[in-house]
């Protein structure tokens, strides 16, 4: 059945556009206030301790309170890749805002009054702040028991040990031979960057019951199975007790693809139970919200004076804070970042995540791909301006193409960059004619610096498992009930619907989409990762194909056609090729009550597998990408050299999209990429207190994008490259923010003739590039080049590391 046609012309239109606009929608927050207690966490104050004495017997005499919690109600392990964290500290303080005990009172105010009623005595203990402190020699371990975590999600060939929390490693060719070559330039670049905070308008906030021996939790959550999952390992129950529904979320970005604070409204729901209900403050939220972790990223390359790159190493530190969490999965894409965007002839990338006594990090759209891109565009434009080649030509030819290796020994398949590169010099010419009626200068900029740039990038579509059912309705709808949920992406709402609606030959109009229900559905990995149109979308298309066969098997009964002969086609059975001949899809539904009982799907989809290379890679959870996707942006800039300010003048992003399903969503997904892409390259800054505490603490004092800052993009979407999702589709959500601060910094450094190592470019540290001071990096910075070529070499901090380490090859 040829669908494209039919998806194409569909322009279908956002369904919650209206209430979201009206302010009708409730999320998950609007519901906290509704006749539940209200849950406080009393937060530890020092960033590292040694818990003496915690004593809340005043505290459950305060007025109001229902439950209290603490350390002894919840004493199981959890994690990620390592089970390195409990709900509360436990003897031990490890960030400063660790939580410490929860409360649950008729009201807020109540709930905080009690905390203050805990009596407590921590023992402040020596604390490592940066990730220069903790791997140096003899620093005080983060987690002294480190080796006695349970490691969750095996990867083969890693390394972990005192505050490394994990290690991952690609190597592929001789590198060393390469660097050792006569006739290679060898260019070397150094860049930092700092944290980013998601500011997603509706908090982290969830509300639990407990009726029944069921906990049931209402969450405003990217990923309710790890939110069902996490909770009940965290509470010590099975799985089965625990059930999650998800209503709208009012954004995420990643702050909400883990498990965070429900498992403490679940402890206080089975402590009291009542309903309790959960919502950090703005404030609160900054103080131990998953934050895109700081970074320090080196990259050197040997390259040949026609610009073949023979060799590459890098090595990428991670700061997870206090708990590995996501940042351990988070190692494996370097590999694909920094290793998949050009052609290398040898490489060797370490990825390092190393713990600190500061709020633990986690997801955020494009993870730590923005950073890499930054680092490894950056990067390439040094080496252009060392061998002295155009810095377009140069990527023109080194990019990947059809055929070519990325680090890790995978196949790329389709000649993709190459021509989305010869569509942005399209662009670009564009902006150049006489004819675009855009002037490069005006007088407001008179006297201003001006830079323009063109980067590339590489990131991927994370598939994973999902499940779906699709259920035929007696008035010929469908409904599809599935674990993802509506995070602002528009996916539930437009590209599900669309692809439902074309299976089954009924208009997206009358497809429901069911709000996520661990309970009604199979397991699903989450949104995130630009999965849910690929994954969701294939299982989707696994269940309305085992509806359409049991259609056409009932029409075939009742209308005496073979059932090779009908098709589904706006609402209707009808033979091919005679239209208005068979029967609608509701008469059919309703015949089956009777005949066969109703009608519905169960599909279900998970990663095929790519191959990598045997031995390229150790400490990896993804060897090989089953999706990549590929993304080239420009923009030009204007810097002020009286002040450092920064202001982007144009802006174009050439996307690939595989098969655009909706161009218009996939487009507005871009405008929205770049401009909170804008705030990371410009605007966002994390401060800390000199005990590790974020010092921002809301809107007013975290510089996000203004209406000011927003600039109209250019878009052209690029189909047509290879991908396995349904009918050629890629996810468009979390590629559009990839480039952009890549393509920023390299479009300031053109303009002031000087390098830039670090984001974001506010205007003092633009003023001071300027100005030819050199920009202290900041005190987490590790400078990890060894003082002879070959591999960077692994800090050891403890005779137990040594030993977990000994005879491992070091090469």
């Amino acid at each position: 059945m040829n669908l494209r046609p039919s998806l194409a012309s569909t322009a279908f239109a956002r369904r919650d556009a209206s209430d979201k606009l009206r302010g009708r929608t409730c999320f998950t927050v609007d519901q906290a206030y509704q006749g539940h207690l209200q849950a406080y966490l009393l937060r530890a104050d020092v960033a590292s301790g040694e818990i003496l004495r915690l004593n809340v017997s005043a505290a459950r005499q305060m007025p109001g309170v229902r439950a209290i919690v603490t350390a002894a109600d919840a004493p199981y392990q959890f994690g990620i890749g390592v089970a390195d964290q409990r709900l509360f500290a436990t003897g031990r303080v490890r960030y400063k805002g660790e939580p410490l005990v929860a409360i649950a009172a008729d009201t807020l105010e109540q709930a905080k009054a009690a905390a203050g009623a805990v009596e407590i005595d921590i023992r402040p203990l020596p604390a490592v702040i940066d990730m220069a402190a903790a791997l140096t020699e003899g620093a005080p371990l983060v987690h002294p028991d480190w080796d006695g975590h349970e490691v969750v999600l095996e990867a083969r060939g890693a390394r972990r040990g005192g505050n490394l929390a994990w290690e991952s490693l690609v190597r592929r060719g001789d590198v060393d031979a390469a660097f050792a070559r006569p006739d290679v330039t060898i260019v070397e670049s150094s860049f930092a960057v700092g944290r980013q905070i998601h500011m997603q308008l509706e908090p982290r906030s969830a509300i639990a019951s407990y009726i029944d021996g069921r906990l049931h939790l209402v969450a405003s959550t990217q990923a309710p199975w790890t939110v069902k999952n996490v909770t009940a390992r965290a509470l010590g129950l099975p799985a089965s007790r625990v059930r999650v529904t998800a209503p709208a979320v009012g954004g995420g970005f990643g702050a909400k693809y883990g498990c965070t604070i429900e498992p403490y409204a679940a402890a206080l729901a089975m402590a009291c139970g009542k309903s309790v209900a959960i919502v950090p403050s703005r404030a609160e939220e900054m103080l131990s919200c998953p934050c895109r972790e700081n970074a320090d990223i080196q990259i050197r390359s040997a390259v040949t004076a026609d610009g073949h790159i023979v060799g590459r190493e890098a090595v990428v530190l991670m700061d997870c804070g206090a708990y590995g969490g996501e940042q351990i999965y988070l190692t494996t894409m370097t590999a694909h970042t920094l290793g998949s965007a050009y052609r290398l002839g040898s490489v060797r990338l370490v990825s390092r995540a190393v713990y600190t006594n500061t709020a633990p990090n986690g997801a955020f759209r494009a993870c730590n791909g923005v950073y890499n891109i930054f680092a490894l565009e950056s990067h390439t434009d040094e080496i252009c301006q060392a061998i002295g080649m155009d810095s377009f030509e140069f990527r023109r030819r080194n990019v990947l193409g059809d055929g070519d290796l990325g680090s890790t020994g995978q196949v790329f398949q389709g000649d993709v960059l190459g021509p989305m590169l010869d569509k942005m010099a399209l662009l670009r010419a564009k902006d150049d004619s006489p004819l675009s009626g855009k002037s490069s200068a005006d007088a407001r900029h008179e006297g201003w610096l001006r830079g323009r740039a063109t980067t590339v990038g590489t990131w991927f579509v994370f598939v994973g498992p999902s499940a779906a059912t699709v259920n035929l309705n007696p008035d010929g709808s469908a409904t599809l009930v599935t674990a993802g949920v509506e995070i602002g992406q528009g996916t539930m709402m437009q590209s599900l619907p669309q692809i439902v609606a074309a299976e089954l030959g009924i208009a997206p109009a009358e497809v429901v989409v069911h709000q996520a229900d661990t309970d009604a559905v199979g397991f699903d990995v989450g949104v995130g990762g630009g999965r849910t149109t690929v994954s969701l979308g294939a299982a989707a298309v696994a269940a309305c194909a085992e509806i359409r066969q049991k259609v056409t098997d009932l029409a075939s009964r009742l209308m005496q056609v073979p059932s090779s002969k009908l098709i589904l086609t706006q609402g209707r059975v009808e033979r091919q090729g005679h239209p208005g001949s068979g029967m609608t899809l509701a008469s059919l539904a309703q015949e089956a009550l009777q005949i066969t009982g109703p009608i519905s799907g169960n599909g279900s989809f998970t990663r095929p597998g790519v191959a990598a290379l045997e031995g390229c890679t150790s400490g990896h959870f993804l060897e090989a990408v089953d999706i990549p996707v590929f993304a080239v942006h420009d923009c030009e800039v204007a810097v002020d050299p009286a002040t450092g300010h920064v202001e982007v003048l144009r802006y174009h992003v050439v996307q690939d999209v595989g098969y655009a399903l909706n161009p218009s969503a996939i487009e507005g997904q871009i405008q929205g990429g770049v401009v909170q892409g804008l705030g990371y390259a410009l605007h966002e800054e994390v401060t800390f207190t000199s005990d590790g505490a974020i010092c921002q603490n809301g809107f007013g004092s975290y510089r996000v994008p203004l209406a000011q800052d927003v600039i109209p993009v250019v878009i052209e979407l690029h189909e047509g490259a290879p991908s396995i999702g349904p009918w050629g589709t890629k996810g468009a959500g979390e590629v559009p923010i990839l480039n952009v601060g890549a393509t920023i910094a390299c479009a300031v450094s053109q303009a002031a003739g000087l390098r830039v190592q670090q984001l974001p470019l506010t205007p003092p540290h633009v003023l001071a590039i300027l100005q030819g001071r050199k920009l202290p990096l900041p005190p987490d910075h590790v400078q990890a080049w060894p003082a002879r070529p070959g591999f960077i070499p692994h800090t050891t901090k403890s005779a137990k590391v040594a030993d977990n380490l000994k005879g491992k090859d070091r090469s």
